[in-house]
């Protein structure tokens, strides 16, 4: 079992960065892809970034792409979404999960709003 605890969500200007961190605990998730989510009101969880077991490949979504920056620390067993020039069309709530996604592994997310 995998449980995966994000972190790091809050209120922020337009223009801001944030920080977000995914701890993982239990079974290990060293060697698997890991991705961030997001989840914005009335819309579908869609995948942001994404990055292999040992940072050599990275994704993001046309959206993020040039602003958010993903990377881990496998000896952590902690995965990063730093995120700057934070946009209004940011806000959502931020979650992490082996890529693609195993349901029984989601949590809880961390809310992030960003004001224009």
């Amino acid at each position: 079992q995998v449980q995966l605890v994000e972190s790091g969500g809050g209120l922020v200007q337009a223009g801001g960065s944030l920080r977000l961190s995914c701890a993982t605990s239990g079974r290990t998730v060293t060697y698997s892809v890991m991705g961030w989510f997001r989840q914005a009101p009335g819309k579908e969880r869609i995948l942001v970034a994404r990055i292999s077991w040992n940072s050599d490949i990275t994704y993001y979504a046309d959206s993020v792409k040039g602003r958010f920056t993903i990377s881990r620390d496998n000896a952590k067993n902690t995965v990063y979404l730093q995120m700057n020039s934070l946009k209004p069309e940011d806000t959502a709530v931020y979650y992490c999960n082996r890529a693609p996604p195993l349901p029984e592994y989601w949590g809880k997310g961390t809310l992030v709003t960003v004001s224009s």
